[in-house]
């Protein structure tokens, strides 16, 4: 056998293999979500540029950034697998922010609750910390048999796990017994 062939024959085996393991990786995270008793926190769906306007207000949406109208398809795409999937949604926490609860909403309809721990903080870095730890605490105490759903922004995300995630992203997370929780994986639509 020559060694190019066998060089391509490797390739193409290691390629396979790290398919086959990330819908096996995949299977997992969906099934970890189907046990329940798991947090799943959702960085928001699409919408274009970084931070928000000037001035902005959080009570007033047209000075916001917000979903793309990719950004609306991708958060009904998010809810629309979350079913397909059979997931026991039980609660669905938000950020204030438009784009946040926007996302929330067309994923998972209207029993969104606004929840301040999970707005931004970008450009406001004095509240990181303790809003990270308002998080870590509602995580920790989560022992539902149902799904908590997070809908909050990269920054929020970073802090908590150390992991950049995605616009539209899902991060599974299974709290622990005495503290914390552990990373059971990631769901990229």
């Amino acid at each position: 056998m020559s060694h190019k062939l066998f060089r391509n024959i490797a390739v193409s085996t290691a390629t396979l293999f790290m398919t086959l393991q990330t819908t096996v990786a995949s299977d997992a995270v969906w099934q970890a979500l189907r046990d329940g008793s798991t947090v799943a926190i959702l960085r928001h769906a699409r919408a274009p540029g970084t931070g928000d306007p000037m001035n902005f207000k959080l009570d007033d949406c047209a000075t916001q950034r917000n979903l793309s109208e990719e950004g609306r398809l991708q958060a009904r795409s998010i809810g629309q697998r979350f079913k397909e999937q059979r997931v026991p949604v039980k609660q669905v926490l938000s950020s204030r922010w438009c784009r946040t609860l926007d996302t929330a909403r067309l994923a998972f309809g209207t029993r969104v609750e606004p929840f301040p721990p999970l707005d931004s903080f970008f450009g406001e870095r004095r509240q990181e910390e303790a809003q990270t730890r308002a998080l870590r605490q509602v995580i920790a105490k989560w022992s539902s048999p149902g799904v908590l759903v997070l809908v909050t922004h990269q920054v929020n995300i970073t802090a908590l796990t150390g992991i950049f995630p995605a616009e539209g992203e899902v991060l599974v997370l299974r709290p622990k017994a005495q503290e914390g929780f552990e990373i059971v994986g990631r769901i990229r639509l």
